[in-house]
């Protein structure tokens, strides 16, 4: 069984959206359209259908967070127009989620990747394949 690799390495690689085994294939080819495997390892990106529904926690998370101290933060220590305010937050709220797509896919294959490495996922394949007929 291969060593796993930390999460802060696997993390790092992903954030520059970037293959979590690797580190040197890009994660996506356009904006928004991922490349299905790694150029240089290999590695397929999609495990399974509906794989990366798991992101959308990343990314509702992330924008909750934000949404949540700045909307707090601002109310309680500036004198901002609440419509103001409130605009600027729905606003971010469209706008954020769009631009942090990509690392809420990233971020799930980062935390995909340190949580069942790719290694111990062939090796239960490859357990499974023997035991069936």
């Amino acid at each position: 069984m291969a060593e796993r690799m930390s999460l802060w390495k696997i993390l790092g690689r992903t954030l520059r959206l970037r293959c979590p085994t690797c580190g040197q294939g890009k994660l996506f080819r356009s904006w928004i359209r991922m490349e299905r495997e790694c150029s240089v390892c290999g590695l397929k990106y999609e495990r399974e259908p509906g794989y990366f529904l798991g992101s959308i926690y990343f990314n509702y998370g992330v924008t909750a967070m934000i949404v949540t101290v700045s909307y707090l933060s601002l109310f309680a220590f500036t004198d901002i127009d609440k419509d103001v305010l409130l605009w600027s937050i729905a606003a971010f709220c469209v706008v954020f989620p769009l631009w942090f797509f990509r690392y809420a896919r990233a971020l799930w294959i980062a935390w995909d990747h340190f949580a069942d490495p790719p290694a111990r996922m062939a090796s239960a394949k490859q357990a499974e394949e023997q035991r069936s007929p």
